[in-house]
């Protein structure tokens, strides 16, 4: 077997990560025929580059301009995490009227999460979130036009972020690829950033929700700031500490 560079190697192992969703030090030692402190200085170097981010033991991929994660996919990854964080991102509600629900799997469960006893008008731009939600009583739902994009079943362009520049819209829930304190939140296409942002500068009081992977992760497009956030909603798995840095930039961190 011919020795492959450390460009191959790691070529190999970002292909693997996304492939897959995560890899393991010790499987791709095996797989490379290299030492597993070889597959983690590539790690390093991968890491440095912003591909993936290290866990104890493995990687997994970061969302990026090139590279990003289907709607389907989603809903296999960290369910029971999501669906901690979107029963505790409903609760968060108050007096709302009108609600923005994001596109992705999290967004989704927080709007099946929604009350069903007063009446409530739910704006988004999932496909997904809209089908859920079509029937519920008490709730209307506002599907924004545009362009579906067909990863993710959600609308983008200028259609969807005209629509939302109409409304005033008591709470966003928003997802994001990424959140850093240093970049704030981060999406990989410029077409659903704009609409974040549209959203968020729409909405009164913001509330974004994530599974402990988002936090560090940054991807191509920053559409807001962590101060603009009212409220952050993770697991347990997301670090005392950082949660608490988080919360030093403004917003309350809950971790369910």
């Amino acid at each position: 077997m011919t020795t492959r560079s450390a460009e191959e190697r790691q070529r190999e192992i970002v292909t693997v990560a996304r492939r897959t969703g995560s890899v393991d030090v010790a499987a791709l030692a095996t797989r490379l025929g290299v030492a597993k402190e070889t597959v983690r200085r590539d790690l390093r170097a991968l890491e440095d580059h912003g591909l993936v981010r290290r866990t104890h033991g493995g990687a997994y991929p970061v969302e990026s301009a090139g590279f990003e994660t289907t709607l389907a996919f989603r809903a296999t990854s960290h369910v029971p995490e999501k669906r901690r964080i979107a029963a505790a991102a409903a609760e968060l509600l108050g007096d709302a009227e009108t609600v923005f629900v994001d596109e992705g799997f999290t967004p989704q469960l927080i709007a099946e999460a929604l009350p069903r006893d007063r009446p409530l008008t739910v704006v988004t731009a999932s496909l997904a979130t809209a089908g859920a939600l079509a029937d519920a009583g008490n709730i209307s739902v506002l599907l924004l036009g545009g362009r579906v994009r067909p990863g993710t079943l959600a609308t983008v362009d200028h259609w969807t972020t005209k629509m939302l520049a109409g409304f005033v819209i008591d709470l966003a829930y928003i997802g994001a690829n990424g959140i850093s304190r240093e970049y704030g939140l981060t999406t990989p296409d410029p077409a659903v950033s704009e609409v974040k942002s549209q959203a968020i500068r729409a909405s009164r009081r913001t509330v974004f929700t994530g599974v402990h992977t988002k936090f560090g992760a940054v991807s191509f497009c920053r559409f807001a700031e962590v101060g603009a956030l009212e409220a952050i909603v993770t697991s347990t798995l997301l670090p005392t500490s950082e949660a608490h840095r988080y919360s030093l930039l403004g917003p309350q961190v809950i971790r369910v």
